[in-house]
């Protein structure tokens, strides 16, 4: 069947800050957008990024991140087996987490709000902001929830922070019904891919949603 050319592939894609299989499945996806555009040149993509908060519950001040792991997943030993599961696929996305890094677990609530001003600004300013906070929790052990380190990451994509003041709630989307966590992924409102799927996997899902609409 023939793609639709020159078309357009919309992503919708939910994500949490505190989710690595997220910062993964982002780092997929600019592989699969890179791969497309190798292809396809004329093929134009619009990605719209949607907050899910995981855990509302998280207070201002987060918990401690050892802590909350270990009761989450049942112990030291869990916790060892899962961010070797996690380290394995961030290197093969070409990433580097840094779990001995980090200390707090941060509420999101205010990064995600900052995220929703940035958006309102400029789409580059959202996307470069998103790489910017995930990198701050994931590499440099940053907690999220702190209004200065916020501040600071505003401050170098030129966004003044009170302005989210104005924002009387974050922008935090459910996950369409069926969905059950994220990362999500889904093209031009018809295919969904959960999880931090490999580049191949969601190139073919752009390409599939791009035959849909001839």
């Amino acid at each position: 069947m023939p793609l639709n050319k020159p078309g357009t592939v919309q992503v919708d894609a939910y994500f949490d800050l505190i989710c690595p299989w997220c910062w993964i499945g982002k780092a997929h996806l600019s592989t699969a957008r890179r791969l497309l555009a190798e292809r396809m040149p004329e093929i134009q993509m619009c990605i719209r990024w949607h907050s899910v908060q995981l855990i509302p519950q998280v207070p201002p001040q987060g918990w401690p991140y050892q802590a909350f792991y270990e009761h989450r997943l049942g112990g030291p030993e869990a916790v060892r087996a899962r961010r070797a599961q996690v380290q394995t696929a961030a290197s093969q996305a070409g990433l580097t987490i840094h779990h001995e890094r980090i200390a707090m677990f941060p509420n999101t609530w205010r990064a995600h709000r900052l995220l929703a001003l940035a958006g309102k600004l400029r789409a580059s300013a959202s996307e470069a902001l998103l790489d910017a906070l995930f990198e701050s929790y994931f590499v440099q052990g940053l907690n999220l929830g702190d209004d200065q380190v916020l501040a600071s990451l505003a401050q170098a994509q030129c966004i003044d922070i009170s302005q989210t003041e104005d924002l009387t709630a974050p922008a935090i989307w459910h996950l369409p019904e069926g969905a059950s966590g994220v990362p999500m992924f889904v093209f031009n409102q018809q295919q969904a891919i959960s999880g931090a799927q490999p580049p191949e996997v969601l190139l073919s899902a752009m390409l599939d949603s791009l035959r849909s609409n001839v």
